[in-house]
Parts: C-alpha cells; sequence; structure tokens
C-alpha cells in the first residue's frame, strides 16, 4: 500500500494507476462538494470529471503545502465559482436534485440540511458553502466569487436566516 505522497510522486511521473488511486480516494468528497455547490447531480458529475482532468494537467504545480484533497477542494470549489459565472443568472434549485446526496444522509436533521441548502438562492448558497464547510474567509470567498466583501457577509446571513426559518418548521 502507498502513501497519498508516493501516488503524488508517480503520477507526477506519469503513472496513470496512480493518479486513478488518487482519485477513487477524493473523487466522493469532490461530487459532494460540487454538489453542494452547484444544487444539480448532472453538472456536478461533470464538475468532479473536469476537476480531476485539470488536476492531472496541473499536478506537476503542487507544492504539498497542503493536502492534496485541501488542493483538490479548492482546484474544485474555483471550477464550480467559474461554472456558476458563466451561467445568465443565478437561480434557485429544486431540491429534488439533490436526491442522491440525500439518500446518502445518515439522520433526518442532515436531510433537512441538505434540502434547506438546495433551496437557498445559489450566491448564498455557495457563500455558505465556502465560509461555514470548507472555513474560508470573507475576503478569499470574495476573491473567488467576483462579489464585494461586504456582499459575501450579507449573503451569508441571509443563508442562514433561510435556513434557519426552514429547519425550524
Amino acid at each position: 500500500m502507498q502513501t497519498e505522497e508516493q501516488l503524488i510522486e508517480l503520477s507526477i511521473r506519469g503513472d496513470r494507476r496512480a493518479y486513478e488511486q488518487l482519485y477513487r480516494s477524493h473523487a466522493a468528497q469532490i461530487y459532494g462538494l460540487c454538489l453542494r455547490m452547484c444544487g444539480d447531480r448532472t453538472t456536478a458529475e461533470d464538475l468532479t470529471q473536469e476537476a480531476f482532468v485539470l488536476a492531472w494537467k496541473k499536478l506537476r504545480g503542487f507544492q504539498g503545502s497542503s493536502s492534496f484533497k485541501t488542493w483538490m477542494s479548492r482546484l474544485s470549489t474555483n471550477l464550480v465559482i467559474d461554472h456558476l459565472r458563466s451561467r445568465k443568472r443565478w437561480q434557485f434549485v429544486d431540491y429534488s436534485e439533490l436526491e442522491e446526496a440525500m439518500q446518502q444522509c445518515n439522520t433526518e436533521d442532515e436531510m433537512d440540511l441538505v434540502k434547506g441548502l438546495a433551496l437557498l438562492p445559489e450566491q448564498a448558497r455557495t457563500v455558505l458553502v465556502l465560509f461555514d464547510y470548507f472555513g474560508y474567509k470573507h475576503e478569499e470567498i470574495s476573491r473567488m466569487t467576483g462579489l464585494a466583501e461586504g456582499t459575501c457577509k450579507a449573503h451569508l446571513h441571509r443563508a442562514r436566516t433561510l435556513l434557519k426559518k426552514g429547519l425550524s418548521r
């Protein structure tokens, strides 16, 4: 069994089997990130694949100052944000698109949270996921999304307020 560092080194040298092991180790987490941010199963699958193709191309630039998981999460987050920006308008997402995520929930509370996230306006959901789930600061979210820092704070407040209202019913 090889360590993640060894798999990364082998992958940098072009070993596709080593990269496949990295993919298998991290694909579910990256898919979950994409799904939470975009709210659409098909788009999340496409963005997950795109993230791993991009990572393969950029792997020589991975310096190991953070974990591979963190590096992949940031790369994937940027891809999703670029995808969301490319759309003409932000929109509400029907929570039925998150059926797969709901099936993976272990408790009713988790399912309610997934449904609540899906019903949030897209910008508010994106900011909430980046801030609360991944721990980015408002300044970082502002740079990633192109939104003003104050707007990010407002979206976070709005998302939390809407979630509290929805979950308290």
